[in-house]
């Protein structure tokens, strides 16, 4: 049995906040520590959480927390405030499947939280357990966590730091939302050099500064992430290393046996890179999970997409730095220490430029299917070279339920295969959006996949190579071949 950690920052044991008698700790992070309190009024165990910084804070001999030096003083002052916000935000709620405070109060020179304490685990410690539930596992744990936060979203808050480690599953198997972040609510008048942690894999790119359009797409993003680490056994990559190589959804693709189709879809759909791509309300992200909206949901054009808009909580400034995943002294407590962000110094610069130049990028890596990406294992046959085509609309069309997309040409790549390591020149986004235009009007059942019946006499270059196109031998086209196609032929006009 493993020895149980020791906290040297904590409060001694057995000692008292006001009322309440300190018993045990359930966890520390880097925001602070979580403790099993006993309410002497009213006899029942309660979680207490005390908000202690360890890089701006150190704990006295007399037990009060006091900044480490005048510079950190104002930044775990203001990161205390949003503490305080947090747990006042947090009161509003009172929803099975959001956490519970009760009430917060201020001694030792910090400020402390007191929730209902509940048996049982994060879902870190879930998956670590018992790695790639089925999916009907997943869906008992992810819809009653949806309507959590769709409540969030519609009294105008977010979350902003939703991962495993913030999932808790209580002992009746009943999913709880915690840990919110205090220090991604409205920052006001902070200073430039005042930053909020994100954290990588689950934090979407526009959280990675003070100007990306945030909103519940953005809780969606995180939320997708987690779902993603449960079914893949993987930590989602971050997303700025998504601009550049993003094999992710390639990585979903091979959970195909385990689950189904629309599942893996919407766990695409939530984690575009892109916000305008991503669902914009929990309702819609939700109706694709339960199958009240088709597959090609997902499969929109931005400009398309009319965007609601939170009106609190917005952040002022991010960087990457990540919390580590929160320690617990055993299995079956509640985990909740380290759920606010921390206030960091002096980083928020150089992620600043890396997400602008990420941000210029981002129009054309990301696709209406989040599956374009390359496959390094599995490379298309050579193709035949015929002269340059064009994606043609017969001159009878069988009706369909969109009309008929203008032609966009797509030249057959060059009969050298592209090697694994040569990245593929990226599709401007005009062309994209006329790719998928010409998709979609291609897909007549609308299940985001073109059969050979259906590419016949609109891509006839397609129709006559079928088999080389078809990338994973699935007996269809997806969005994702159809763009490694066009990069293909993106390719030859850029050799010499």
């Amino acid at each position: 049995m493993p020895e149980a950690p020791t906290y040297h920052n904590a409060l001694p044991l057995k000692s008292m906040l006001l009322e309440y008698r300190l018993e045990s700790i359930l966890g520390a992070g880097g925001f602070g520590m979580t403790y099993l309190g006993w309410d002497t009024n009213l006899e029942k165990h309660v979680a207490i959480k005390e908000y202690l910084p360890g890089e701006l804070a150190i704990r006295a001999l007399d037990g009060s927390i006091v900044p480490v030096n005048t510079e950190s003083e104002y930044n775990y002052k203001w990161g205390l405030e949003r503490f305080i916000q947090e747990a006042r935000t947090l009161a509003k709620f009172s929803h099975p499947n959001i956490v519970r405070v009760n009430r917060f109060f201020e001694a030792n020179g910090t400020s402390y939280m007191v929730m209902d304490y509940e048996a049982g685990e994060s879902l870190y410690q879930n998956l670590r357990r018992a790695p790639m539930p089925e999916e009907t596992t997943l869906k008992n744990i992810l819809m009653p966590i949806l309507d959590g936060l769709q409540a969030v979203h519609q009294a105008g808050f977010l979350h902003r730091d939703i991962k495993p480690s913030n999932v808790f599953i209580r002992e009746n198997g009943v999913p709880l939302l915690i840990d919110f972040g205090s220090a991604r609510l409205t920052a006001g008048s902070v200073s430039k050099s005042r930053t909020a942690i994100v954290s990588p894999g689950y934090a979407p790119l526009e959280q990675y500064t003070s100007s990306g359009n945030q909103g519940p797409w953005s809780d969606i993003y995180a939320l997708s992430g987690v779902v993603y680490r449960a079914v893949t056994g993987e930590n989602p990559p971050d997303a700025v290393s998504r601009m550049k190589a993003d094999n992710a959804m390639a990585v979903l693709t091979a959970a195909r046996a385990r689950y189904s189709e629309r599942f893996l879809k919407a766990i695409e759909w939530g984690m575009m890179l892109d916000e305008k791509m991503r669902p914009q309300s929990v309702a819609e992200w939700r109706d694709l999970f339960l199958g009240r909206a088709p597959l090609t949901a997902f499969s929109r054009s931005p400009s398309a997409v009319s965007a609601p808009r939170v009106s609190k909580t917005m952040p002022q400034r991010h960087t990457t730095s990540a919390e580590a995943e929160s320690r617990s002294t055993g299995g079956g407590k509640w985990l909740i220490g380290g759920g606010i962000a921390l206030i960091v110094l002096a980083l928020g610069a150089t992620w600043s430029k890396r997400y602008q130049q990420a941000q210029e990028t981002v129009a054309t890596q990301t696709a209406p299917s989040a599956q374009a990406t390359t496959q390094p294992e599995t490379r298309a046959e050579p193709l035949p070279s015929p002269p340059a085509l064009e994606v043609e609309t017969p001159a009878a069309p069988a009706p369909r339920p969109a009309p008929a997309a203008p032609a966009v040409p797509i030249a057959p790549p060059a009969t050298t295969a592209q090697t694994a390591t040569e990245p593929l020149p990226e599709i401007p986004l005009d062309m994209r959006r006329k790719l998928m235009e010409a998709f979609r009007a291609a897909d007549a059942d609308g299940d985001g996949y073109l059969s050979p019946d259906e590419v016949r006499g609109r891509f006839p270059f397609i129709a006559q190579n079928f088999p080389a196109v078809d990338i994973d031998r699935d007996g269809r086209i997806s969005p994702a071949e159809l763009w490694q196609l066009r990069k293909k032929q993106q390719t030859t006009k850029q050799r010499p």
